[in-house]
């Protein structure tokens, strides 16, 4: 493990992706509130904090980068516009507003095989660029949305077919198989979607069970040539052993249309880096296709909080009678030879954890206690 702090991971993403020709995308804090109003399902919560803004019109803080990006991206048609950001968004959770600090990318345009396999790519170094030990999984919208239109037309029971795909999300491959009884979906069907709920590992030994999924549909085919362009692609990187196939991975079929994925670190909890293909909302602003991530950089904290045994190397503690140039003295030697000092006066409560006291008095340091 790397043990990148939050600045250093990001001076690495900023590197990694200008050497692909991205350019630094900056936007203001601020944007109409219609827009996350009319786009509320592709955001990760619906509360939004609003204000008034000059001549009455509503403004939000900025709870999404993507829709802001794709909105007044410069990509027309046939052209393709490749952009990083480092921006703050704004969030509640738990009844507090949040500041949460991302760096991600979107590829903006027409986009094709290798436009979509390096967004991919750029995801998995990103995650090596923190540490090695990570996990990118990937779904892909395109073979969800064929098999459930075999088995329930996109026209038809637009209620049931999200409850389909909360089973696929869920791996509730019974629950899956209840509702499709219940309303009546051909057999063989049915079965092609609860295989889908426990499909999943290493790409190499999923893709194939994954296939036998895909035949009868030319939709899903085409998704599954996708994936495989991608895989091909981080093998060439020498990166493609990290993939891992996860059909519970899904999102809107309103917005996403392609690839989705997601990237975890063994250290952390839950997912360090998400995204996906997003065609679906890129047309709505007239744009031809999109795809790209987002990275939590505010997780990094968490490593190294999980690293860091002690906050510091040397506790100083010097009595009021000491002369300050021989403080000033002690602390540079210490720093010098390559420790970390906290500097404070002898008595005042400790609220931290310390490899080694020192203590400085008129006769000199002594180790404390």
């Amino acid at each position: 493990m790397k043990g990148q702090t939050g600045e250093e991971a990001i001076r690495g993403f900023r590197a990694l992706y200008r050497s692909y020709g991205y350019r630094r995308y900056k936007m203001s804090k601020f944007e109409a509130y219609d827009l996350y109003v009319e786009n509320k399902n592709f955001l990760a919560s619906e509360r939004i904090v609003t204000f008034p803004g000059v001549g009455g019109r509503l403004m939000a803080l900025r709870p999404d980068v993507t829709l802001s990006i794709v909105k007044n991206a410069a990509a027309g048609e046939g052209e393709i516009e490749k952009l990083y950001y480092n921006e703050t968004v704004y969030r509640t959770e738990d009844d507090e507003l949040r500041e949460i600090t991302q760096v991600g990318l979107e590829c903006i345009g027409r986009l094709d095989d290798y436009a979509m396999g390096e967004v991919v790519l750029l995801a998995a170094r990103s995650l090596a660029l923190v540490d090695e030990d990570y996990l990118l999984t990937l779904s892909h919208m395109g073979i969800v949305s064929a098999l459930l239109d075999a088995a329930i037309p996109a026209d038809e029971h637009p209620g049931l077919r999200e409850k389909l795909l909360s089973c696929i999300g869920e791996k509730n491959a019974h629950g899956l198989r209840t509702l499709c009884a219940e309303a009546g979906v051909d057999v063989a069907a049915a079965e092609r979607l609860a295989a889908l709920t426990q499909l999943g590992g290493g790409f190499d030994d999923a893709v194939e069970d994954l296939r036998t999924l895909c035949a009868e549909s030319a939709e899903a085919m085409a998704g599954l040539g996708e994936l495989e362009s991608i895989a091909r692609m981080l093998d060439l990187y020498g990166t493609a052993s990290h993939l891992r196939l996860d059909f519970s991975l899904v999102n809107d079929l309103q917005y996403y249309n392609g690839v989705i994925f997601k990237g975890y670190l063994r250290a952390l909890p839950c997912e360090l880096l998400s995204g996906g293909r997003y065609d679906r909302l890129a047309r709505r602003f007239g744009r031809e296709g999109a795809i790209g991530f987002g990275i939590n950089v505010d997780l990094l904290e968490r490593l190294g909080e999980a690293g860091d045994e002690y906050d510091v190397d040397v506790l100083l503690c010097y009595d009021v009678s000491v002369d300050t140039d021989a403080l000033i003295r002690a602390v540079k030697m210490l720093c010098e030879s390559g420790q970390s000092v906290r500097v404070q006066a002898a008595g005042a409560p400790v609220k931290l954890k310390f490899r080694q006291r020192l203590n400085l008095r008129e006769g000199g340091l002594e180790i404390g206690e």
